[in-house]
C-alpha cells in the first residue's frame, strides 16, 4: 500500500529537482520515492552485515 508524504524544499532544490527528473524521464516524487528506498535498502543490508559480523565475533574463528 502507497501513502503520499509531504515534503517541502527550498525553490532552488525543487527548480534543480525538476530538471534531474525530467533528465530521467520520471517524476520528483518517482525520483525521492527511488532514494528513499535505495537509503532504506542500503541501512537494511548495512544492519544484517552488522548483525553477522558480531554472531561470527561471538562465536569466534579457529585460527589452528
Amino acid at each position: 500500500m502507497r501513502q503520499n508524504l509531504t515534503v517541502q524544499l527550498d525553490e532552488r532544490t525543487i527548480k534543480k529537482a525538476r530538471v534531474l527528473a525530467a533528465r530521467r524521464a520520471t517524476s520528483i516524487s518517482r525520483l525521492i520515492a527511488a532514494e528513499i528506498e535505495r537509503l532504506t535498502d542500503e541501512d537494511d543490508a548495512y544492519e544484517r552485515a552488522k548483525s553477522e559480523a558480531l554472531r561470527d565475533m561471538r562465536r569466534g574463528f579457529d585460527l589452528g
